[in-house]
């Protein structure tokens, strides 16, 4: 499956580099076998029905970002997946000039070694001191911007609330699970009132997540992998859900990712917690998901691949295209789109 059938041109104008206030007044483009509807996210409640349930990420985004000195040489790292108490697998600027048991210093008395380095360019880092990383990283650490938003003006006071949702509970992310950033405590009374449900799961998104598909073929990329971990008492609710005929809604394609990760073949969403790295392009066979609220996403990138997967790349192709014409916002800070297939158990058709 080429890469270049996942491509579109998107106006730099559209991009946004601040969310809408209040954050439920972002506009809503609905996508269905039937047509598209331009709406907004607070009439989410009167798009759904009673006894569905949205699946949230209580992922929490940690100040990722250092900037450190390692001799004479300057060293960014943005830290990309835990790997133990003080251990961090990072993408580090200058790496070619890092080498292993190298010390770098980050300031506010924040230091780490080179532990090791991946066959994927990736350097493992290890905090030194007692306190907890958590602790370090506040002190010596911003707010990871989304590139294309970090390309255009400096992470600030509001982003450190903005690029947080309402569910972030559990510090571990490197990227805000963005979907979920359109929600209020006003929005979510009127799901009550509306008998939808809701459930969290964890999924700590990893810089991967931005990271662009660089190979022509589909089947030449590789996805970084992400902890995540879904209850036992959630998945028992989630799949009593299913059975008494109510549809799971994933808000977020990271919720997405790791509900289709825990499900077996018959559809059953099993408890998880660990690493998962599922890729999903179109022929993919949903099991654990009945619908997707989403923000727009990059040309070429995973996860346009993935809402093609569920909704069919012409489809998607045609709401990115109305999107664009009819002004609204891309990427972490834009609008978002409610896709629902209303699926029979197949899958949408693969790219040709």
């Amino acid at each position: 499956m080429r890469v270049d059938l996942f491509d579109f041109t998107l106006p730099p104008e559209r991009i946004a580099l601040r969310p809408a206030s209040p954050r439920d007044s972002a506009r809503l483009l609905v996508v269905r076998p039937g047509g598209l509807e331009d709406k907004s996210v607070r009439e989410l409640p009167s798009l759904l029905r009673r006894g569905d349930v949205l699946v949230f990420n209580d992922t929490r985004v940690i100040p990722a970002q250092l900037e450190g000195r390692r001799g004479e040489a300057s060293v960014g790292a943005t830290l990309h997946k835990r790997e133990g108490p003080r251990e961090w697998r990072a993408f580090v600027r200058n790496a070619k000039r890092v080498r292993i048991g190298d010390r770098i210093d980050f300031g506010g008395g924040v230091h780490a070694v080179a532990a090791e380095k991946g066959e994927d360019g990736t350097i493992l880092l290890a905090f030194e001191g007692a306190e907890p990383v958590e602790l370090l990283l506040e002190r010596a650490g911003r707010m990871p911007l989304p590139p294309y938003i970090a390309g255009k003006r400096s992470a600030d006071a509001r982003d450190a609330e903005d690029y947080q949702t309402m569910f972030a509970r559990e510090p571990g992310a490197v990227a805000a699970p963005t979907a979920s950033l359109h929600f209020t405590p006003e929005l979510i009374a009127a799901l009550d009132a509306a008998g939808i449900g809701r459930e969290t799961l964890t999924l700590h998104v990893g810089a991967g997540t931005f990271l662009p598909v660089k190979s022509d073929d589909v089947a030449g990329h590789r996805m970084h992998a992400e902890w995540g971990r879904i209850t036992p008492e959630a998945a028992a609710r989630l799949n009593a859900v299913r059975s008494a005929g109510g549809r799971v809604v994933a808000v977020g394609t990271t919720s997405l990712r790791l509900l289709e990760t825990a499900a077996g073949e018959d559809g059953t969403i099993r408890a998880f917690e660990g690493d998962t790295s599922i890729f999903i392009t179109p022929g993919y066979r949903f099991r654990a998901v009945d619908g997707l609220l989403t923000n727009f996403h990059l040309p070429r990138s995973t996860l346009f691949m993935l809402v093609s997967a569920m909704m069919g790349l012409e489809r998607m192709q045609a709401a990115y295209a109305h999107a664009i014409g009819e002004g609204y916002r891309f990427y972490s800070y834009g609008d978002a789109s409610l896709l629902l297939p209303e699926r029979d158990g197949t899958a949408a058709p693969p790219a040709r």
